[in-house]
């Protein structure tokens, strides 16, 4: 054997690694491309399989799994659960099956899409920018719906299907316990309900609830980000004015008892149409004296895509971001 080939193929073993640790998933499909031209080792297959999976490439992600899978001599359990995403991601549900079923998951009997309780799990919403986490229960190991109402910039929304990672980059408390935080890989299927932002004045964590409370047709789902969101004043970013200014003030928050409860709030509403909207608020500000609103906006956008040359899989909590906790 020629050793130049040799050297070659160290050479390119190098710099395809390096690729993906510097998040350049182009350069690594390219370079391990090349060497399994030259190699047809397993190890190389699944890489090539990652890097597509990670750019979202879901056809050749499938392909090099299986490929992986295929010249493996022992169960390629990687592999597999990345094939289960890709075929997954591509809605063949045939294969989805069969590879979850390989891989040891009992599923719902039948065909065609998934339909199963797989557990709740927090997922990180866009995990290559903003890194927004929100609760939603899983229907399959790579799909969840969101129970959540995320902040509008994000472009999820309440009752979205999103396709998601199987590795763990964190926990959340749920309830008596614990749960996973997996990144969102993309938006399988749209809901049909938009996210409206109401900034509105409460005198009461009661007067709150009784919104919380409340149901119309056309709503699906009414959140209190000011108490469930971290990091955010979600008025400076839309421009609506405080009407105490106090409470929004950290040093007089501090100093200040009843600064507790902050009469601003905003609000996250789940809804087919802006008319729900604004009925339910007339009715809720019918209800009681203290309680105002003061905008409502509604910030139509979709979900980022990653960009070249960042390592976004590989983030956990030690990064900032915006997390739903109700």
């Amino acid at each position: 054997m020629n050793p130049n080939i040799d050297d070659d193929q160290d050479r390119l073993y190098d710099a395809a690694y390096l690729a993906m640790d510097e998040g350049r998933l182009g350069d690594a499909v390219d370079l391990f491309s090349a060497m399994l031209e030259r190699d047809d080792d397993p190890s190389l297959a699944y890489m090539l399989g990652l890097a597509h999976k990670y750019r979202r490439d879901w056809a050749p992600s499938l392909a090099a799994n299986l490929r992986s899978i295929a010249r493996s001599d022992e169960k390629n359990e990687a592999a597999i659960w990345n094939a289960a995403i890709a075929a997954t991601a591509l809605g063949d549900w045939e294969q989805a099956r069969r590879l979850w079923t390989d891989y040891g998951i009992t599923l719902p009997a039948g065909v065609g899409p998934i339909e199963g309780r797989f557990g709740v799990c927090c997922i990180r919403l866009n995990p290559w920018a903003d890194g927004e986490t929100v609760y939603a229960q899983r229907i399959d190991p790579a799909r969840a719906v969101l129970l959540n109402v995320p902040l509008p910039d994000s472009g999820y929304r309440w009752g979205d299907i999103v396709l998601n990672d199987g590795a763990r980059t964190g926990e959340r408390q749920y309830g008596q316990g614990v749960v996973p935080v997996l990144n969102a890989l993309q938006r399988l299927e749209r809901s049909t309900f938009d996210t409206f932002a109401v900034f509105a004045s409460a005198d009461s964590e009661a007067d709150v609830e009784a919104l919380e409370a409340m149901s119309l047709p056309g709503l699906a789902c009414i959140e209190d980000w000011t108490q469930n969101i971290r990091h955010l004043c979600l008025r400076c970013s839309y421009g609506a004015p405080h009407r105490d200014r106090r409470s929004h003030d950290p040093a007089h928050a501090a100093n200040d008892a009843e600064a507790a409860w902050d009469p601003e709030r905003s609000i996250g509403i789940a809804a087919q149409s802006r008319r729900v909207v604004e009925r339910l608020l007339a009715n809720w500000v019918a209800g009681g004296a203290g309680r105002h609103v003061d905008a409502i906006e509604q910030r139509p956008s979709s979900p980022d895509a990653p960009p070249e040359g960042l390592v976004w899989w590989r983030f956990g909590d030690d990064e900032e971001g915006e997390d739903a906790e109700s």
